[in-house]
C-alpha cells in the first residue's frame, strides 16, 4: 500500500513549493519525491519540494531542506524561508515571531510581521547574512570574483556580476529586459564552464523610479516567478556597480521584494509576502 503524505502548497511572490512537515511524515527519497511531485501535469506542480524539520543543533528552532524541480538540493531559498515562517506560526507550531531557521547556508533569522489580529503573518523579513563577492568553488575566474565582467554565451556578449548568497548568482543588467530570451540565455549560462556548481542567472533592468525589474532563471528549476536569493544578489550587484543604493525594490514576475544591504553589519535583509495556496494528500513515489 502506498504511503500517503499530507502537503501544503505555498508561494512567496509566485515562487511556489510543496511543503511537508517531516516531524509528521518521513520522506526517504526527497530527490525522487521532488521530481515526481513538482511535475505540472502528473504531480502537484511546483518549483520544488521543501522539508520542514527538526534542527541538529540547539542554536536553531527548525530546519529547512529544499529540493529543486529536477531533484537537486539547493543551499537556500529566501522565498521558501518566508513561507516557512508563516507556516510555523499560523499552524501553531510556534508562537515566536523571531525564528531561527537552519539551512545548508547557515542559520537564517526570520522576523514575522503580524496583522492587527496578531494571528496572521502579513510579511516576513529574513536576515540573509553577508553576500560573498568572491568564491573560487562557484566561479572559475582567477580570484573567484567578477564585477561587470564580459561573458560570451550562445550568440551574445553580456556583462555580469557574481554574487553568492550561499548559492551562486550571476546578475546581468540590460537596457530592455523584455527583449531577453530568459530560457535561451539562462539555461546556457547555468551550465557554462564559468560556473563549476552551475548558477542562478538574473537579468535585471533599472527602471525610471529606481526600482529594479528582474527575471530569474533558477538553477535546477528554470524560469520562476521570483527568487529571494536572486533578489538579494540583484540588489547587491546594483549597489556594487553603482546602479542603485543599498536599498532596492526588486520587481519580479510574481511580485516585489524589498532588499536592504545594511551598511552597519553588511547583512542583506529581505522583506516580502508569503501565502498559502492549498493543501492536499499525495502518495510517496515508488
Amino acid at each position: 500500500m502506498a504511503t500517503i503524505v499530507r502537503f501544503t502548497k505555498m508561494h512567496g511572490a509566485g515562487n511556489d513549493y510543496i511543503y511537508v512537515n517531516t516531524l509528521l511524515y518521513n520522506i526517504p527519497d526527497p530527490t525522487k519525491a521532488a521530481i515526481a511531485w513538482s511535475a505540472p501535469h502528473t504531480g502537484v506542480g511546483s518549483d520544488g519540494l521543501v522539508l520542514i524539520g527538526e534542527p541538529n543543533m540547539p542554536e536553531a528552532d527548525y530546519s529547512m531542506r529544499i529540493f529543486n524541480a529536477d531533484g537537486s538540493e539547493a543551499m537556500m531559498c529566501g522565498n521558501a524561508s518566508r513561507c516557512i515562517g508563516k507556516y510555523l506560526f499560523e499552524k501553531g507550531l510556534t508562537d515566536k515571531t523571531v525564528i531561527r531557521l537552519l539551512t545548508l547556508s547557515g542559520i537564517k533569522i526570520l522576523n514575522l510581521h503580524l496583522d492587527k489580529s496578531g494571528k496572521t503573518v502579513e510579511s516576513v523579513t529574513v536576515d540573509m547574512l553577508e553576500p560573498v563577492l568572491a568564491n573560487k568553488s562557484q566561479l572559475a575566474s582567477e580570484d573567484g570574483s567578477m564585477t561587470d565582467g564580459l561573458v560570451d554565451v550562445v550568440d551574445t556578449e553580456f556583462r555580469g556580476t557574481f554574487v553568492s548568497m550561499g548559492n551562486p548568482h550571476f546578475v546581468i543588467f540590460v537596457d530592455d529586459i523584455s527583449s531577453i530570451d530568459v530560457t535561451k540565455y539562462g539555461k546556457a549560462l547555468e551550465y557554462d564552464s564559468l560556473f563549476p556548481e552551475r548558477c542562478n542567472i538574473e537579468f535585471a533592468q533599472v527602471l525610471g523610479d529606481g526600482s529594479i525589474r528582474t527575471r530569474v532563471w533558477e538553477r535546477g528549476s528554470g524560469i520562476t516567478m521570483a527568487c529571494g536569493t536572486g533578489a538579494c544578489a540583484t540588489a547587491v550587484a546594483a549597489a556594487v556597480t553603482g546602479r542603485a543604493s543599498r536599498k532596492s525594490d526588486i520587481v519580479m514576475d510574481g511580485g516585489t521584494l524589498h532588499i536592504e544591504w545594511n551598511e552597519a553589519d553588511n547583512h542583506v535583509y529581505m522583506t516580502g509576502p508569503a501565502a498559502f495556496a492549498f493543501e492536499g494528500e499525495i502518495a510517496l513515489p515508488e
